[in-house]
C-alpha cells in the first residue's frame, strides 16, 4: 500500500474517532440532562481545523423555490452562534449569523439535541456542511435541518442527534463579543431576523407588567411599546428558567434574537441580562387634542349634479391637526338625533389646509378633476341635500363648530343651501358652537331673505380644497 493511501486512511479513521467520540458526548449529555443532582463537568469539544466555507447565506437561501429541498451540494457556510439554550428559551433550534458585527443574514437550524450552550457558546464560530441537510421556509423564516414528513408534506424538522456531528463542527477559533445590531421598532425588515439586535426605549405594555414572562409549559407572547406605541412582541417560553418571573415595571434597552411569523415580528432573549430596564416609563402619548382653529368652511349640494356635493373643513392654524377621535355629525331635516356620522380619526388636517370629504370619491374626481381627501358613502354627511344641519365635535364630546340649527329643516330658512352652496366667509379664523348666519355666504333655491337664491353648477361655481 503506498503511503498516500496510507495517509487517507488514517485521516478517515481520525474522523471516524470523532464522530464517534462526539455522539458519545452527545449521548451522555442527554442522559446526564434527565438525572437531577449529577455532578459533571462541561465536556471538551472537539473543535475542527480543515472545513473552510465556500458558499454564502444568500447562495443557499437562494436555493429554495416555493418547496423543502434536500442540499445536494457540497456546500459549507461558517457563522457565529447567538442563541443560548442555558436559560430554557431556545430549544432545538442554534441561530446564528454571518458576521459577530453588523451582519447580513441570520439562520438557523433544527437539532434534536439538548444544553447545545455547553458544546456551541455564544460568540464561537461554526461551520455547517450543508450535504444532505434539508433547507425550508416556514412563515417567512428559512431553516436548516432534517427531514419532517406530514400528511405527504416534507418541510425542515430537528436533525437527529446522531448525525448533528456530520454537519456541524466548532471552529477552533477562539469565540468573540457578538455585538448587537442596535435598531429601532420602527425599522424592523427582513435582513436582521435570525440576527441578534438590541433596541432602546423600550417598556412592557401597562396591561402587561407584573404578569409572569410566560404561562406555564406554554410559549407566551407579550407586548413591548416605545414611547410612540409601536409595539415588538416579547416571545417567551413556558419552560424558560424566568417563566415565573414577574414582567418589568421600568424603560430601557433589550437584547435578543430577531425571529419572525408570516408578517410578525418578535424578540427572544437569552436569559433576563439581555433586559436592562432602569429608566422611567414614557409619558403618556397624547394624540387627541381640540381646537377652535377647525371649522366647516363649505358645504355643496350641486343644483346640475348631486353626486358633485362634499364638506369642506378648514384648519385656519399654521400647525397641522391630528383629529384622531373627531366627528362630524349630520341631524337630517328637522331630527333632533344624530342621523350620520363621520369618524375622522385617521386624518391629519395641514396647517393652513383643507380636508375635503365626498360622499363618492369617484364621482368627485371626475366632477373636479381630483380626489377628495375622504370619500365616504351615501346619506353620509357629505351627502346632504342642503336642508340639514351639521356639528362638529372635538375627541371630548364638545360641540366645536355647527352650521344650521338643530331640530329645524333647513328648506326656506336663512340656512339652505339646496342645489347650492353655503361658504364660510374668509374673515372667519375661527369656530363657533352656535350658528351665526352673518359667518356664512349661501347660494339656494329657495332659501330665506339674506342668502342669495342662485343655484350654483358644478364644478365651474365650487372650489373643493381653496380656502
Amino acid at each position: 500500500m503506498s503511503n498516500q493511501s496510507m495517509s487517507n486512511m488514517n485521516s478517515l479513521k481520525h474522523k471516524a474517532q470523532i464522530i464517534v467520540f462526539r455522539s458519545a458526548v452527545f449521548g451522555l449529555l442527554i442522559i446526564i440532562g434527565c438525572v437531577k443532582d449529577v455532578d459533571y463537568k462541561t465536556p471538551e469539544t472537539i473543535c475542527s481545523t480543515n472545513l473552510l466555507a465556500n458558499a454564502s447565506y444568500k447562495e443557499v437561501k437562494d436555493l429554495y423555490i416555493d418547496r423543502t429541498i434536500q442540499i445536494q451540494q457540497d456546500l459549507v457556510i461558517e457563522g457565529y452562534v447567538i442563541s443560548s439554550d442555558k436559560s430554557g428559551n431556545f430549544f432545538g433550534v442554534l441561530y446564528f449569523q454571518d458576521s459577530p458585527t453588523d451582519p447580513s443574514h441570520g439562520f438557523q437550524i433544527e437539532l434534536d439535541v439538548r444544553d447545545t450552550h455547553l458544546f456551541y457558546p455564544v460568540g464561537s464560530k461554526i461551520l455547517i456542511a450543508l450535504k444532505g441537510l434539508y433547507l425550508g421556509k416556514s412563515k417567512g423564516v428559512y431553516k436548516l435541518g432534517g427531514q419532517f414528513t406530514s400528511f405527504g408534506n416534507v418541510s425542515v424538522g430537528r436533525l437527529p442527534a446522531s448525525v448533528v456531528d456530520q454537519h456541524l463542527f466548532l471552529s477552533c477559533e477562539e469565540a468573540v463579543t457578538i455585538v448587537p445590531q442596535t435598531i429601532d421598532v420602527g425599522d424592523l425588515k427582513e435582513s436582521y431576523t435570525s440576527t441578534l439586535v438590541r433596541l432602546e426605549g423600550l417598556e412592557i405594555r401597562e396591561d402587561q407588567v407584573g404578569l409572569p414572562f410566560a404561562n406555564a409549559k406554554e410559549a407566551t407572547k407579550r407586548s413591548l411599546v416605545d414611547c410612540l406605541d409601536q409595539e415588538l412582541i416579547l416571545l417567551n417560553s413556558g419552560y424558560a428558567d424566568f417563566q415565573a418571573d414577574k414582567l418589568p415595571n421600568l424603560n430601557g434597552s433589550i437584547s435578543g434574537v430577531l425571529v419572525k411569523e408570516n408578517n410578525t415580528y418578535l424578540l427572544a432573549v437569552r436569559e433576563l441580562e439581555d433586559i436592562n430596564f432602569t429608566e422611567e416609563r414614557c409619558a403618556d402619548v397624547v394624540n387627541e387634542f381640540t381646537s377652535t382653529r377647525i371649522f366647516i368652511s363649505e358645504l355643496a349640494d350641486p343644483n346640475n349634479n348631486p353626486e358633485g356635493r362634499f364638506v369642506e373643513l378648514y384648519n385656519a392654524d399654521s400647525q397641522p391637526l391630528i383629529l384622531n377621535g373627531w366627528r362630524l355629525l349630520r341631524y337630517t331635516n328637522a331630527n333632533l338625533e344624530v342621523s350620520s356620522t363621520i369618524d375622522l380619526s385617521e386624518f391629519t388636517v395641514g396647517g393652513e389646509s383643507t380636508l375635503v370629504i365626498s360622499p363618492n370619491a369617484a364621482s368627485f374626481e371626475a366632477i373636479y378633476g381630483f380626489p377628495p381627501d375622504l370619500g365616504v358613502g351615501k346619506n353620509s354627511p357629505a351627502d346632504s341635500n342642503g336642508d340639514d344641519n351639521f356639528q362638529l365635535v372635538d375627541p371630548f364630546g364638545t360641540v366645536i363648530d355647527s352650521f344650521g340649527v338643530i331640530g329645524e329643516d333647513g328648506s326656506g330658512t336663512n340656512h339652505e343651501f339646496e342645489d347650492g352652496k353655503a361658504i364660510r366667509n374668509p374673515n372667519i379664523v375661527q369656530a363657533n358652537p352656535e350658528f351665526t348666519f352673518g359667518e356664512w355666504t349661501i347660494y339656494n333655491d329657495s332659501g330665506e331673505n339674506g342668502t342669495i337664491n342662485l343655484p350654483q353648477d358644478a364644478p365651474e361655481d365650487f372650489s373643493p380644497g381653496i380656502r
